[in-house]
């Protein structure tokens, strides 16, 4: 269980595409703190920026201007091993369509990001078969993908984002695939990670995740605004605590 979830500072965040009139600008000037802790949904429109905020948000591409904060620390002085690092130790990737390797196990899939940390074959193993156990798979080990249902798939998805004690976890669209049933398993998965300290953020298109979480952030056209959960009430995104970094 982690010490305690990954707190992310945006600072006048902005990531365009392109150069001179084929220039697309998808998030403009997001000043944003996630706190350590926080169930964070995004929401919006299909093409709205909410991609492209998570995919910064987990040091998978850099701003065009403005910074990240990571902890406290500006993302900019890392290096691309420095940030390869933090993905491989901090953050934890969920996405809609699982990206699991289908030509090994449900136990080979779990324990790749621990071969990469560099972890022992038997540590990494006995780590695997805990993770999957814990997510309701633990008689599923030695199952190929293709002979796990959609929700078995993404269960597998989540424990490999845990294999190496992540404190941030992404999950994009997490039951965009799923049936009733299985996204109801997700969901509750995702509420037990973040009660145990977790940094928790997802894109979502399901009012279901969506109203589990205790923040809503909605983007349209680039535009981050945060909806306050009590009363729906929308605010521009730069409000939540910017430059003060105020948010715990």
């Amino acid at each position: 269980m982690p010490d305690a979830g990954v707190r992310i500072g945006l600072d006048a965040v902005s990531r365009s595409y392109g150069t001179g009139v084929a220039r697309l600008t998808a998030l403009k000037e997001c000043n944003l703190v996630i706190g350590a802790g926080d169930l964070l949904a995004i929401v919006g429109p299909s093409g709205s920026g909410k991609s492209t905020l998570l995919q910064l948000i987990g040091l998978l591409d850099q701003p065009s201007e403005g910074r990240i904060l990571f902890d406290g620390q500006d993302i900019a002085g890392f290096d691309d091993g420095a940030r390869t690092r933090m993905r491989l130790h901090e953050i934890g990737f969920v996405f809609q369509r699982f990206h699991l390797l289908m030509g090994v196990t449900a136990l080979e899939n779990v324990a790749i990001p621990m071969e990469a940390a560099g972890i022992s074959a038997a540590v990494r193993h006995s780590r695997a078969s805990e993770l999957l156990d814990r997510v309701g798979l633990g008689d599923r080990l030695l199952a190929m993908p293709a002979q796990l249902s959609g929700g078995q798939r993404q269960r597998v998805a989540i424990a490999r984002a845990l294999a190496n004690g992540a404190r941030l976890i992404l999950a994009d669209e997490p039951t965009g695939a799923l049936h009733s049933e299985d996204k109801a398993g997700v969901i509750a998965l995702l509420q037990e990670l973040h009660s145990e300290g977790r940094t928790v953020v997802v894109v979502t298109h399901d009012e279901g995740v969506a109203a589990i979480c205790t923040r809503r952030l909605e983007i349209r056209d680039g535009m981050v605004t945060e909806v306050s959960p009590p009363t729906g009430e929308l605010r521009p995104a730069v409000s939540i605590g910017l430059p003060g970094m105020e948010r715990k």
